[in-house]
């Protein structure tokens, strides 16, 4: 069951990898956008989070796992695959794209919360952390190839026509999904309203002082990320004059980055503790992440490629330090709305992050902006350090709350 969940992800993954560079490229290149109009298609794309970030763990407690999961790719192919279509009949706008990408969005919400409810389903405590390594290795490895081929593909053929691969990932998706043994999220007894339910997760993520200060972390990550991405395809193709291909391989260190790290968690969390590993993760990554602004022509792509591994490579060991204690600290019966409640919020930081920074490089300028983005990195290992996590050596060792 699992290597068929896998696979289905890895394809899918790999689709959204593509997506992630040729969507922001064609505002760029086909519809000629601003740093502030690339960010509200940033935006919309993680919008979704503070609109039903916290009802969707428990309509995913309520639906059916894998028709539901089925349902969101066919939503996602059909809205990816709208874009060609209408560039093909000269009807594509800035419109077009932002609403596309709010549809992903509204569809990605119920997917991810249902696929973190999923894994625990068929994956023992024991192996969570190794499995997670390898969800978020393989995340990585998809991150690293798709905007790499990516690039390629728009250097031929344009950023539109290269949205069709997304499509046909999603597609896949839900070939695999579709054969899987049905699942659901364990669910309370009596059928509480969905405010009592959502009140429940709310409370014991924010009861809980270890789930909750990486609840925050995680947020001011995201904030800097949602600034990042959408500044970064701008900055690449205006500021460094790099070209299609270029701007794949560049952001793609990010995915080198994400593959070196997942493949490091689990020796860092064996040699450290989970604590201890997230927060050395978050530090090192926020200060490479530094050097992403600086520099101009090929010392400039240098410096950002460097960048963008460190900073890849921290935060994924933070992600799956801090996603394991989660799936284990958490009754399962409460695990999608403990999701929901933590994505709601950290998530929910990516679209204000975009247009932040979308505003701030519009009142400056797209380097100055990226600059102060990067300084951002560094409030999740403050936020750490600042809290009792400072005191643990495994994330885990703070007892759950009643």
């Amino acid at each position: 069951m699992f290597w068929r969940y896998w696979s289905a992800m890895t394809i899918s993954n790999l689709g959204t990898a593509v997506t992630t560079v040729a969507l922001p490229l064609a505002a760029v290149t086909t519809l000629g956008a601003s740093a502030f109009e690339v960010s509200l298609v940033t935006a919309a794309s993680y919008l979704a989070w503070l609109v039903i970030g916290l009802p969707a763990g428990v309509i995913v407690q309520r639906l059916p796992l894998r028709e539901t999961q089925v349902a969101m790719d066919l939503i996602r192919a059909v809205a990816i695959g709208s874009v060609p279509v209408a560039w093909w009949l000269d009807r594509l706008t800035l419109t077009h794209l932002v609403v596309t990408a709010l549809v992903i969005s509204l569809a990605n919400v119920l997917f991810d919360v249902g696929n973190v409810t999923f894994l625990p389903s068929i994956v023992s405590r024991e192996e969570l952390t190794a499995r997670n390594s390898l969800v978020s290795g393989t995340h990585s490895a998809t991150s690293l190839g798709g905007p790499s081929l990516a690039g390629l593909v728009i250097q031929v053929l344009g950023a539109v026509p290269t949205l069709l691969i997304d499509t046909v990932s999603f597609l896949a998706s839900a070939v695999l999904l579709r054969g899987l043994p049905k699942a659901d999220a364990p669910r309370e007894e009596g059928r509480p309203g969905m405010a009592a339910l959502i009140r429940e997760g709310w409370r014991f993520v924010i009861g809980h002082p270890v789930m909750r200060t990486c609840m925050f972390g995680a947020t001011s990550i995201n904030l800097a990320n949602g600034a990042l991405m959408a500044l970064i395809p701008v900055y690449l193709i205006r500021d460094l004059l790099a070209s299609p291909a270029m701007v794949g391989l560049l952001i793609a260190a990010d995915g080198a980055g994400s593959l070196l790290g997942a493949a490091l968690a689990p020796l860092l969390v064996d040699r450290l503790g989970s604590a201890r590993a997230i927060m050395a993760a978050s530090f090192g990554g926020g200060l490479l992440a530094l050097l992403m602004p600086l520099g101009t022509g090929v010392w400039g792509m240098a410096l950002f490629a460097l960048a963008n591994v460190g900073f890849g490579m921290g935060v994924v060991v933070f992600s799956i330090g801090a996603r394991t204690h989660r799936q284990v600290a958490s009754p399962p019966e409460l695990l999608s709305r403990v999701v929901a409640t933590v994505r709601f919020v950290s998530w929910g930081a990516i679209p204000l992050g975009a247009i932040a920074g979308g505003v701030l490089a519009s009142l400056t300028d797209t380097r100055t902006a990226l600059l102060v983005a990067c300084g951002m990195t560094l409030l999740a290992p403050a936020l750490l350090w600042f809290s009792k996590v400072r005191h643990l050596r495994e994330l885990a060792d703070e007892p759950v709350p009643a």
